[in-house]
């Protein structure tokens, strides 16, 4: 198994393949209250030449009234054809630290159909301390038609969420912080219980990698093992409101793990109900 997941790639292949017909640079920066951080607003003042702006906000179910639902299909193409990008092309993203949101706009590209999606490894943060060019000049877009071939099965909804987590018929990895999969830290979302999914793990996000690049397959491997997946079985991923969820998407399918799937609605909607079971403690 080679040592490096086949779906990043790093800043000097990126920097080689810039202005090249058919490669599209997204930049899908998006980040809590807390990290004081502002995506738009960063990548107005600097961005990867060629980089469009990928708005994780905005690219939802505009009739959902959770955060960060999957849109429909034509909604989604909408969006990203309006951006510039077709699913033929090779679509690499990257967000400001590295391994954060970058993960969840490549998971969409890929359920939506697009073969070719990577990440940059380090992100935008990564990119600029090795000296690598940037821009704050507003990328040329000539809109374009994104033809999807959306794959229903990469996402739970919540019913499908109850029975998973009633059966036990798949594994849940929760990527959230371990304070607030314990339900000892708040939720930052208001009326959003403390705790987690009754017989969920905890994977936080944050250990899957090392100053925003992705750990080595074999580390990824140890880090999920360790977590107490059985990486022999299905797993649905979970965070708080579906965005980090894919970071273990990410390395899940880096190791070669092939049964995964995405719950839409996240700990947001779970926390959020009166009717759904939540569990407390590290276990």
């Amino acid at each position: 198994m080679p040592n490096t997941s086949p779906f990043v790639v790093d800043a000097e292949w990126l920097k080689g393949q810039l202005g090249r017909p058919g490669l599209s640079v997204v930049d899908a920066s998006w980040y809590l209250p807390a990290q004081g951080r502002k995506a738009r607003a960063e990548y107005d003042a600097a961005h990867i030449p060629g980089a469009v702006f990928f708005d994780q906000d905005l690219v939802v179910d505009p009739a959902a009234e959770l955060p960060h639902t999957f849109p429909p299909a034509g909604e989604f193409a909408r969006h990203v054809g309006s951006m510039g990008i077709s699913a033929d092309d090779t679509i690499v993203v990257y967000d400001g630290p590295g391994m954060f949101s970058a993960p969840r706009a490549w998971w969409m590209f890929r359920t939506m159909g697009a073969p070719e999606v990577f990440i940059l490894d380090g992100g935008f943060d990564g990119w600029k301390a090795a000296g690598m060019p940037v821009t704050a000049e507003a990328t040329k877009i000539a809109s374009c038609v994104f033809h999807t071939d959306f794959d229903p099965k990469r996402v739970v909804l919540i019913d499908e969420m109850r029975d998973i987590v009633d059966s036990g018929s798949a594994q849940v990895a929760d990527a959230r912080p371990a304070g607030r999969f314990a339900g000892t830290d708040p939720e930052p979302r208001a009326g959003v219980r403390s705790g987690h999914m009754p017989g969920a793990k905890s994977v936080p996000a944050t250990s899957l990698s090392e100053n925003g690049r992705l750990l080595p397959v074999e580390a990824l491997k140890e880090r999920l093992e360790g977590a107490g997946l059985d990486l022999s079985k299905p797993v649905v991923t979970s965070c708080g409101s579906g965005v980090t969820a894919a970071v273990i998407m990410l390395a899940l399918q880096s190791i070669g793990h092939g049964a995964n799937r995405l719950y839409d609605g996240s700990w947001t909607e779970w926390g959020g109900r009166k009717d759904t079971p939540v569990a407390t403690g590290k276990d």
